[in-house]
């Protein structure tokens, strides 16, 4: 993605236009074209002490101007209240986001290059700028680090408890503000002047519209000068590591070389398909040994619903089956009672296991590893225990009154808990409870026992495999005598709930359709998916209530309750699309002139690749014109379900390359 110079100079435009850079380690880098930090989680080293977790702000920003022929022009931009200074923004004149974060300067005749950089694997940001002609005056670029140190989802203010102190030594600096907190070593090629100062009362607008703090202070240890020739290049490396040099250029082209396999390696000459196959490598970071999932930038970890969700879009349809394998290997071995994991807190505590699907997901996800790795050994030593123990604590009972319930279905929810995924919790009021049998929960039970009865037939384990056949078919059976509901056409969200039967309508039910065969007739099928294509579909998503419900909401806008309330109320998800295509392309047939409809449905995505965050797709949307994107810049199964159901479903793939379903 490339953004001109109108708009760059377009101050809200470039405000809007955000960009991200990953570490895969849960740290990243991340602003907006326009160079003003919007949100309290924009920054330039932000990293996690613990990954994927413990994240801390370090560095907020740089402070750049250039000086040419007695001249000074701004490089930056800041917002104040009431006021934008500096104003760098006018003299931008090119931002482009591949293969990096790379910006274009011009003022008085000279063009400038910046470049932002975080390599994979690594708790550093490099940034470097260049001239982009040859010119015979002398151009001075001042560059003056703006530092905090705090949790990353916290502000800071000017303080007296800050050491000001540095430690100098011929190119390179080390700051160290806080105790307690990484030290930050900057690596220069410039002449550095220590003068500490204070930066107040920064503004950030995107957190006061979301009813948050949104003034900060930066402090500013000093200032790096660095004298521009042609064919020169200005180096400022900021790291928490330790140690002695580094080569800056090696580091840049190691990290080109492995952007650009990403990009030559997706099996499509698809623009959409080959965008959202780069994006998918934001989302698989360290943890421990292993590989995990991150939900969501700039603020989840990783979470288990998420995790199975995404993992068929992120790692089996792009290849990465060591990193799948990875991913179930850690969560199953952390099941206790019959659960995995729904979140593992930021430090210091117990996992979470509040959820009534997360572990449904996880057996679907195994099932779909195999088909893909046909690695049956490593299924049977590292899933197959925990897919058992998933399975017979639902039956006997587990946390949250989670059971299989005397029709075979499953049932569970506790008064003020929140266990499906639409899980908002305002104080101790639950938004959307869905206690009792909610919907896709039946489909994944239905699917997981499916997943077992094959497996332990192939593992000698027969009596097993005939238990999981006959409550298969139990539970199909309650399914289609309880959830068809004749009055609407379409199936109950939950049954047996707090007031009854739930007829809310909402995409829950699409996963009947694309998890399962039997749950439905093909007519009921059909009826449902143009119900939900007229009601539902958006060109970003699938709502997750109709417009019509009193309770509908069209706009995810202020406060923290405010947005709350309208989280699962209306607001449109994007990675619904990935189910709802697959159930499309089932129901209708798999003939080329399915799969073209069936791409159609996605293609409102490629559009917002180019706004919010460049080149990745937003948590969620408002559920009415124009969609405005909200939440998360950037989610894991709204880039992961999507991209799965463009190579498994509409098949966009080059001839031969190998596709699962």
């Amino acid at each position: 993605m490339t953004i001109d110079a109108r708009g760059c100079r377009d101050l809200e435009r470039a405000l809007s236009l955000e960009w991200l850079e990953s570490n895969g380690r849960g740290g990243y880098a991340s602003g907006t074209v326009a160079g003003a930090n919007t949100r309290r989680y924009h920054a330039l080293l932000l990293v996690a002490r613990h990954p994927p977790v413990d994240r801390v702000t370090l560095v907020n920003h740089l402070e750049e101007s250039i000086e040419v022929g007695g001249e000074t022009y701004p490089l930056s931009t800041n917002l104040y209240a009431g006021a934008v200074h500096p104003e760098g923004y006018h003299y931008c004149e090119q931002f482009s986001d591949a293969p990096w974060p790379t910006w274009q300067f011009a003022c008085r005749g000279i063009r400038l290059e910046r470049e932002l950089v975080c390599p994979h694997g690594r708790d550093l940001v490099i940034l470097r700028w260049r001239l982009l002609d040859d010119i015979s005056l002398p151009v001075v670029l001042r560059v003056r680090p703006m530092l905090t140190g705090r949790d990353f989802h916290a502000t800071h203010l000017e303080n007296a408890t800050l050491r000001s102190e540095a430690t100098v030594t011929e190119g390179q600096v080390v700051w160290h503000p806080y105790e307690g907190l990484p030290a930050v070593r900057a690596l220069h090629n410039s002449q550095y002047h220590h003068q500490p100062d204070w930066y107040r009362h920064i503004h950030y607008r995107v957190e006061q519209e979301r009813g948050l703090d949104h003034v900060e202070d930066w402090w500013s240890p000093g200032e790096c000068l660095f004298t521009l020739t042609p064919g020169t290049t200005a180096e400022l490396v900021c790291t928490t590591e330790t140690m002695p040099t580094l080569s800056v250029t090696q580091l840049v082209e190691t990290e080109r070389r492995r952007r650009a396999g990403l990009v030559s390696s997706a099996p499509t000459e698809d623009e959409l398909t080959r965008r959202l196959w780069v994006a998918s490598n934001a989302y698989l970071v360290q943890r421990g040994a292993r590989q995990t999932v991150i939900a969501g930038y700039p603020w989840f970890a990783d979470w288990g619903r998420d995790t199975f969700v995404a993992l068929p879009g992120l790692c089996l349809v792009t290849g990465r089956y060591d990193v799948a394998r990875q991913v179930i290997e850690a969560f199953a071995s952390y099941v206790s009672q019959g659960m995995v994991p729904n979140r593992f807190p930021d430090i210091g505590e117990q996992p979470e296991y509040n959820t009534i699907d997360a572990s449904l997901w996880f057996i679907h996800t195994v099932d779909r590893y195999l088909q893909y790795s046909r690695d049956l050994a490593g299924v049977q030593r590292i899933a197959w225990p925990a897919i058992k123990q998933i399975l017979d604590g639902y039956r006997q009972g587990t946390r949250f009154g989670i059971r299989m319930d005397e029709d075979g279905l499953i049932t569970g929810g506790v008064e003020g808990v929140q266990l499906t995924w639409m899980d908002v919790k305002i104080g101790d009021w639950v938004v959307t409870p869905r206690h009792g049998k909610p919907v896709e929960v039946q489909a994944l039970w239905v699917r997981a026992l499916a997943v077992a009865a094959g497996l332990a037939e192939q593992f000698g384990e027969p009596a097993y495999a005939a238990q999981c056949r006959e409550h298969r078919a139990r539970a199909t059976a309650s399914f289609r005598e309880r959830f068809w509901y004749r009055t609407g056409g379409y199936l109950f969200d939950v049954v047996d709930g707090l007031t009854g039967d739930d007829a809310s309508l909402r995409p829950n039910q699409i996963f009947a359709l694309a998890l399962d065969d039997q749950l439905v007739t093909d007519v009921q099928a059909k009826q449902i998916l143009q119900l939900l294509k007229e009601r539902l579909l958006t060109p970003v998503g699938l709502r997750t209530l109709a417009p019509e419900d009193i309770r509908f909401f069209a706009s995810y806008e202020g406060g923290v309750a405010e947005r709350d309330a309208a989280y699962h109320q209306g607001t449109v998800w994007p990675f619904l699309l990935g189910p709802f295509v697959t159930a499309w392309v089932k129901t209708y047939g798999d003939s080329p002139e399915v799969r073209r409809e069936a791409r159609q449905f996605l293609q409102g995505l490629s559009q917002h690749l180019e706004e919010g965050c460049l080149g990745q797709v937003s948590e969620i949307f408002d559920g009415e014109l124009p969609h405005r994107a909200r939440g998360c810049i950037a989610q894991a199964w709204s880039v992961a379900e999507p991209l799965r159901a463009l190579i498994e479903d509409v098949g966009m793939t080059r001839e031969g390359a190998p596709v699962v379903r």
